[in-house]
């Protein structure tokens, strides 16, 4: 298990969004760094279950 594309994608656009002052683009980065959150917290669950079964 790793870090989501999204989250690293999402921290990269907010670090240009604030250099820039483009508020546009560092609401899209805290999109998708929430995205990729998401996504490590389903694999993580997804995976507690495989070892159950």
């Amino acid at each position: 298990m790793g870090v989501h594309v999204d989250k690293v994608r999402g921290r990269i656009k907010q670090a240009v969004g604030d250099l820039t002052n483009n508020k546009r683009l560092k609401a899209e980065g805290e999109a998708d760094e929430l995205r990729g959150a998401v996504k490590d917290r389903i694999d993580t669950v997804a995976d507690k279950l495989k070892e159950r079964i």
